[in-house]
C-alpha cells in the first residue's frame, strides 16, 4: 500500500513538529527618543555609520568598542532586507537594507537614542 500527503498536509505537518527552521529578524521596530526605529532584542536602538560601505563595516577597534556590532550567529542567513557581513575580524554582523548595525555604548535603556547625530556620521537605523 502507497501513501499520498499532498504537498500542503506535508508543509502542514512539518510546521506542527517543528521540523521547519524558523528565521526570525534580529531587530523589531520600537518607539525611541527619536521616533520609530530599529532595536535589537532587548530594545536598543540600533544605528548605521555613515563610513560603511555598502555591505561593509568600517567600524573597527575602538571605534567597535564605541559602538558594538548587531552580531549575528556564524549560520545566520539573509532575508527580505536583512543581510549578513562579515567583519574585518571574522566576525559577523546583521545588515538591514545593506547597512551594518550597531549599538551605542552611551544608551542606557531601551528607548535612548543619543548617538543619533554623533560626529554627523552615526544615524539611528530607520524601518
Amino acid at each position: 500500500m502507497k501513501l499520498f500527503f499532498s504537498p500542503a498536509l506535508l508543509a502542514g505537518l512539518l510546521v506542527a513538529t517543528g521540523a521547519v527552521a524558523q528565521t526570525a529578524a534580529p531587530a523589531k521596530v520600537a518607539d525611541t527618543s527619536k521616533g520609530k526605529a530599529l532595536v535589537d532584542a532587548k530594545g536598543m536602538t540600533l544605528y548605521t555609520f555613515d563610513r560603511d560601505a555598502a555591505g561593509k563595516s568600517n567600524c573597527n577597534g575602538q571605534c567597535a568598542q564605541n559602538w558594538p556590532p548587531l552580531t549575528a550567529a556564524s549560520g545566520a542567513a539573509a532575508s527580505g532586507d536583512w543581510s549578513v557581513v562579515t567583519r574585518d575580524d571574522g566576525a559577523k554582523q546583521w545588515a538591514y537594507k545593506g547597512k551594518p548595525l550597531y549599538l551605542w555604548t552611551k544608551d542606557s535603556k531601551p528607548g535612548d537614542a543619543t548617538g543619533d547625530g554623533v560626529n554627523n556620521i552615526w544615524h539611528v537605523a530607520q524601518p
